[in-house]
């Protein structure tokens, strides 16, 4: 218990990650025509791309990797009316390759624009969190506390205090935009799929095109007892039953009035 209390504040981070993550795959991939599945991927590229800017790094790879889940990034037909050359540059710059050479530079480049910014809006920089844990757990489990000759590791201490006192200050800057309640209560309340009804509703939207997928839908389609729809069963055959069955396999609760 004393453990999982110090760690609940981690948690929370990565659960908000993971929600955001499911949230964009769910909101692409629930509209049946792909001409809104599209606008709904433009405006989630657009979205990312004011994550860039304003240095929200953590929302920033949370919305590419939703737009990366395989039953988003399946649907071509969709992506076929996307202008992708934003999503790409976005994609480019949190590329994992070379331990995530791009995104690390980005974001020493948000770093120095905070210490000499003059507004708040210049301040901002949230990491990618899981990627921040991560280093440090291993800078402070993969380096011994003292060097082969007894003396301190006075080297991997220094550098701890830098990547944790630089998130403290971080953390401490104001938001400088004013919270709009319908907009966080969407955040926190709109429902999201699972993975199963991510994947039903992607092959819903565009059929399943080998053999693999076939048997997957079928697969989905035939479950009993499960969130989707009383319980699958045949196949929706009009937008109302389609609309249906996918409602049916949300979790959470219903969008608030006014949220698309």
């Amino acid at each position: 218990p004393c453990f999982s209390d110090k760690t609940s504040n981690l948690e929370a981070y990565v659960k908000w990650f993971n929600r955001l993550c499911y949230l964009v795959a769910t909101e692409i991939c629930m509209p049946a025509k792909k001409k809104q599945r599209a606008q709904v991927i433009e405006f989630f590229i657009d979205v990312a791309r004011e994550c860039f800017n304003i240095g929200n790094f953590n929302s920033l790879m949370a919305i590419i990797s939703g737009m990366n889940m395989s039953p988003v990034s399946r649907l071509k037909k969709t992506w076929a009316k996307v202008k992708t050359a934003k999503f790409f540059i976005l994609e480019h710059q949190m590329d994992p390759t070379g331990n995530f050479c791009n995104y690390r530079t980005a974001l020493r480049g948000a770093a120095h624009r905070s210490l000499t910014a003059h507004s708040s809006r210049e301040k901002i920089v949230i990491p990618f969190f899981s990627l921040l844990i991560k280093d440090i757990y291993f800078l402070n489990e993969g380096c011994a506390n003292r060097l082969p000759n007894g003396h301190v590791n006075f080297e991997k201490f220094l550098e701890l205090a830098k990547q944790v006192g630089e998130f403290i200050t971080w953390k401490q800057v104001e938001c400088p935009f004013e919270q709009d309640p319908s907009i966080t209560h969407y955040l926190s309340t709109a429902p999201i799929f699972s993975e199963d009804g991510l994947y039903l509703a992607s092959y819903e939207s565009e059929s399943p095109e080998n053999q693999t997928e076939k048997e997957r839908w079928k697969s989905l389609r035939g479950l009993q007892n499960t969130p989707w729809g009383q319980e699958a069963g045949s196949p929706p055959r009009t937008e109302k039953m389609r609309c249906a069955v996918l409602e049916s396999s949300l979790t959470g609760v219903p969008k608030p009035p006014g949220v698309p």
